[in-house]
């Protein structure tokens, strides 16, 4: 029987991951307000969250989990923000003890769901998301980048979708870490934009091998330096 999926949230990353589902899934997509309570959405297979952390989020998130059907499967889009107290490398066992919105957001919904997808995305890049450009200072601390391409992102989603993955915490990030400034050293020379300055070290790297080891996942795009490449 053909999958019903719902996604919450149809913005930049929302929208083409709908695209792609499509091609083999029956797909609704709609931004978060635009749903009502009673409507049949809440009745699809997989209800796929991919939220801004603004407005009401954890607000939000509760509604959805009471709204979707009990037997239906969540997958939660959040973020590896939520490791941003550590200053090494680190994986899905690590014990979080920092307070962060988004780690409130992952345990608030880990109460409400039992088939609770969460995939920690790292920061977003591809497309119009240049790392460096759209900035609003110029002083940067370097570190190791923890990047994910919006490709790799809908392509793992969908495999994990076609293997029935339904419970589970994944870090999605390219298994390459470049440095931020070299990073944004060569985007500036292919873009055209000022190149910041750069102090101190991070040494915070989150890693996906359990992403690859579990689906034998060759990533799209595995360094950040070739994001923009293609």
């Amino acid at each position: 029987m053909l999958k019903k999926i719902g996604i919450v949230g149809c913005g930049w990353l929302g929208q083409p991951l709908a695209t792609l589902l499509s091609q083999d899934f029956a797909v609704e997509c709609f931004v978060r307000n635009k749903i009502e309570e009673n409507s049949s959405f809440w009745q699809n297979d997989i209800i796929i969250v991919a939220i801004n952390t603004k407005d009401n989020y954890l607000v939000a998130l509760r509604n959805i989990a009471k709204l979707t059907n009990p037997a239906s499967n969540i997958i939660l889009m959040s973020s590896t923000s939520v490791y941003k107290e550590f200053n090494n490398e680190i994986n899905e066992s690590v014990e979080i003890k920092g307070l962060s919105l988004q780690k409130e957001a992952e345990d608030l919904m880990s109460s409400l769901r039992d088939n609770l997808l969460i995939l920690r995305l790292g920061g977003l890049m591809g497309d119009d998301r240049v790392a460096g450009k759209w900035k609003s200072i110029s002083a940067f601390e370097d570190g190791k980048v923890n990047y994910i391409h919006k490709d790799d992102v809908i392509n793992i989603t969908k495999i994990m979708i076609e293997k029935n993955i339904i419970k589970g915490i994944y870090n999605l990030v390219a298994p390459i870490h470049p440095l931020r400034s070299k990073v944004h050293e060569k985007n500036s020379k292919d873009f055209g934009f000022e190149f910041g300055s750069f102090s101190g070290m991070t040494n915070r790297v989150v890693s996906s091998q359990k992403l690859i080891k579990e689906l034998d996942y060759n990533f799209l795009y595995p360094n950040p330096l070739e994001f923009w490449s293609k």
